[in-house]
């Protein structure tokens, strides 16, 4: 008989070292604006690089301006983190030229008018997974499942999503979270075989919550601590990459289970945006279902 999942609300109520600090909305729009220049190729939006010599990768800030049908003085003044007075329609005419993802397009509206685009308030200390969750893992149990929410941090499970990632409740209350375990727990790098990728999509997905969430002492602090442990974390983080992965695949090496490529689906709960519920599931008739059900056991 399933047992009733543990509930596990956001446990990082402990001031850290960057508690009372935020992120700089003007600093996060400037780089994630330059960042994005920098990865286009002139020729990636019609324009001729034939005879033109480059000083730096990417589109120059004129030719984005140009494209985006705004004055250069303009432009500079949004990458220099002043978005203030930009309007919504120039937002959407620059993430065109950018080719920006949706999340990315949405990150972008969020840092340059953060009051138009979410009520600011007060980062929540902790999160509270309803208890119909609770029973709809029970009721899951034999499919992994897990609710997570702000900053990475993992809320609740059911035991078959322990049996694959390992024991959350065996863990110390601040260390239930993605973000730590992909960078700072070894065994992560050995679980996950495309490590770099489980990273990436970490990384995108606190980008995504610093955003929204610049003034959450807590996920300033848990930014901190990762960029003094991983030099890996610093890099990515640099990167400014933007990403809400609803759904893929993933292939993990278990200890026990061996090679599993397993598929996962990830639904935003109605009632809180900042909760998700992610579900894994092996492709039927596969080696992967087979091992995934002698995990269950």
């Amino acid at each position: 008989m399933a047992t009733r999942p543990d509930l596990r609300t956001d446990p990082a109520t402990t001031p850290g070292p960057g508690h009372g600090r935020r992120l700089d909305p003007r600093t996060e729009l400037s780089e994630f604006l330059r960042t994005r220049r920098a990865r286009l190729k002139p020729a990636d939006v019609g324009l001729d690089e034939h005879g033109r010599r480059r000083r730096v990768p990417g589109l120059r800030r004129e030719e984005l301006a140009q494209l985006a049908g705004v004055s250069v003085a303009y432009y500079t003044r949004l990458e220099q983190g002043n978005g203030r007075n930009v309007s919504a329609e120039v937002l959407d005419a620059i993430s065109g030229v950018l080719k920006l993802s949706d999340a990315e397009h949405a990150h972008l509206l969020h840092l340059a008018k953060p009051k138009q685009h979410h009520r600011r308030r007060p980062a929540p200390q902790r999160q509270q997974v309803r208890p119909e969750l609770l029973e709809l893992l029970t009721a899951l149990e034999g499919v992994p499942a897990y609710v997570w929410g702000r900053r990475t941090d993992v809320l609740a499970w059911n035991h078959t999503a322990c049996a694959l990632f390992g024991d959350w409740a065996a863990r110390a209350p601040q260390e239930r979270n993605w973000a730590r375990i992909t960078f700072l727990d070894p065994a992560a790098r050995r679980l996950f075989a495309d490590w770099e990728s489980k990273a990436s999509d970490v990384v995108g997905n606190l980008r995504l919550d610093a955003g929204l969430h610049a003034d959450d002492p807590l996920l300033t602090a848990l930014i901190e601590e990762l960029s003094a442990d991983s030099g890996d974390f610093r890099r990515l983080w640099a990167s400014h990459d933007v990403k809400n992965k609803a759904h893929g695949s993933m292939r993990m090496t278990h200890p026990l289970a061996g090679e599993l490529t397993l598929r996962y689906e990830t639904f935003t709960l109605p009632g809180d945006q900042e909760q998700s519920l992610s579900t894994y599931h092996a492709e039927p008739g596969s080696a992967s279902e087979e091992a995934l059900r002698l995990l269950r056991r």
